[in-house]
């Protein structure tokens, strides 16, 4: 396929896009000013499309929408499910066309597929943030609460607290909680989706603990002491482990980025010397095997390197 080709696909897709987006099928909808009379819309034109092709991808998505719309929630994000993906196609699209201006050629189409790829991993990454730094504030979230209720304050209460003073992702989680609680939900119950959802160990046996509590009752404060002690402990057993895994999981980077970095260096220094490796159909078997032996190794290493107890 040559490079001309390869334009004019690129080319007919956006004019496709763009016909689609201005002819759409939709259901009819009355215009913004009738809807809100009194608001001043400022919104142009650009504006105008953006809203409809998102729009246009929220129906194309369909119920998927409500799996990545939890993805979201998980990862932080607060943004509409048809936006996050509509801005990941629109990155597709601009690497492939950068990709195809600088005569990758056929490559421009991996690159360009690598972007739904890359929105996974970044959403991954962002809700395993968010659940560590969860976990690294459980102690303290649990010695707050203990002394709210010490101090007279009742369960929903000291809950309320935590989404006063904690710091997030605690704050807004409890808030999840609180909110389902007043609105019926057994607190119980909420505290332990929020377990679920932070994939929490640790605080599924404080949720656990409060639940005993509540039904054969005594001090809940006592109790949230001895489990935030119990967790305080594991926290120092889980950073010890952590300090001595850390040459293994250095080592791990360091030999996975290595390749990447020696091909920018090649590319910089000598452009022609990595030529047969994108040109010739032998060269471009030996990168996706290359690429196939590098996501082994990755996983290998992470397996090695990564302590349960």
């Amino acid at each position: 396929m040559t490079f001309e080709l390869l334009t004019a696909l690129i080319v007919a897709l956006g004019i496709a896009v763009a016909a689609v987006v201005a002819l759409d099928p939709g259901r009819v909808r009355l215009p913004r000013s009738r809807r809100r009379p009194l608001e001043r819309s400022d919104d142009g034109v650009l504006a105008e499309a953006a809203e409809a092709a998102t729009t246009l991808v929220g129906r194309l998505i369909g119920r998927r929408g409500q799996t990545l719309a939890h993805a979201l929630d998980l990862a932080g994000l607060s943004m509409r499910p048809q936006d996050f993906a509509f801005l990941t196609a629109v990155a597709g699209i601009v690497v492939g066309a950068l990709v195809l201006l600088l005569g990758g050629g056929w490559l421009s189409l991996v690159f360009a597929a690598i972007a739904p790829v890359a929105a996974v991993i970044v959403l991954r990454l962002r809700t395993e943030r968010r659940r560590k730094h969860f976990a690294l504030q459980l102690d303290s979230t649990l010695q707050l609460m203990a002394s709210n209720l010490r101090a007279g304050y009742s369960t929903m209460q000291a809950l309320a607290s935590v989404t006063r003073d904690s710091e997030e992702p605690t704050a807004t989680e409890f808030a999840r909680a609180v909110n389902e609680a007043r609105v019926g939900r057994p607190v119980v119950t909420s505290l332990e989706v929020v377990a679920e959802r932070m994939q929490s160990e640790d605080f599924g046996w404080a949720v656990q603990a409060i639940a005993i509590n509540r039904e054969v009752g005594g001090s809940l404060a006592e109790v949230l002491d001895g489990v935030a002690a119990t967790i305080r402990e594991r926290g120092q057993i889980r950073r010890h482990v952590a300090g001595l895994s850390a040459e293994g999981r250095l080592s791990a980077m360091i030999l996975m980025f290595l390749p990447f970095g020696v091909a920018g260096l090649m590319l910089l220094s000598n452009p022609g010397y990595l030529a047969p490796l994108l040109t010739s159909p032998i060269g471009i078997g030996m990168v996706i095997m290359g690429a196939l032996l590098l996501l082994i190794g990755g996983i290998w290493m992470k397996k090695t390197v990564e302590v349960k107890f």
